[in-house]
């Protein structure tokens, strides 16, 4: 059964390579259960989960990426390659979730997690200097972008709370094949599947016409 293993809150860091020179992305395992809302539009430093915080907030926060999810498995996958323990929430993550493929899932994918929350697959991650920084491994952003499994930024559709331990229910799966998985190779070193993004309808707004744009300028073959 999907689960999840833990809800994890940001704690503030230093970093060098930030504009406000903190950075939210180490997050650590709540010990209660976490309120999850849309928090609104990006800007206002918000998640969707009370008590945690973004500080980058001109490319991170909103309501397209209320909850970040990564698969225990993945982690435990990249603990393998990198040699070294990589706890829940190391990667930034809110959400660490057990038995779910989460680079398989559809972009519009809506899970119930718990008895009430409601949150739907919007958009994925896309690796940055913070989180190199975080990693202090080396060549990180193009080892990361290469394994392809990027992890998923979910919008609240139904608010309520969530804790460890909350199985997750695949409510709905929308007909197109648009899966995470293929969004961020596209998104990243595989152009030429930027048009099948074009029917994922739930994709957020500045993605679809960034898409859009690149398709139309691409040269005709």
């Amino acid at each position: 059964m999907a689960t999840v293993l833990s809800v994890n809150l940001a704690v503030p860091r230093p970093s060098a390579v930030t504009t406000p020179g903190v950075t939210g992305i180490d997050k650590r395992p709540a010990a209660r259960p976490v309120r999850v809302s849309a928090p609104g539009p990006k800007g206002n430093g918000l998640t969707g989960l009370e008590g945690d915080r973004v500080f980058d907030t001109a490319y991170h926060g909103g309501d397209d990426q209320a909850v970040y999810a990564y698969a225990r498995e993945d982690l435990d996958a990249w603990a393998v390659e990198l040699g070294r323990d990589l706890p829940s929430g190391c990667f930034g993550e809110n959400l660490t979730t057990s038995g779910l493929d989460v680079t398989g899932a559809l972009i519009g994918e809506r899970w119930r997690v718990g008895d009430e929350v409601v949150l739907e697959i919007a958009d994925v991650r896309i690796p940055c200097r913070t989180f190199a920084e975080w990693m202090s491994e080396q060549g990180w952003v193009k080892r990361f972008t290469a394994r392809a499994v990027p992890g998923a930024y979910l919008r609240v559709v139904v608010p309520g709370e969530i804790r460890a331990g909350d199985p997750v229910v695949v409510l709905s799966r929308p007909e197109h094949d648009v899966t995470v998985g293929v969004t961020f190779r596209a998104l990243t070193r595989e152009s030429e599947l930027l048009p099948r993004l074009l029917a994922a309808d739930a994709l957020p707004r500045g993605v679809k016409e960034t898409v859009k744009k690149r398709v139309a300028e691409a040269p005709a073959e």
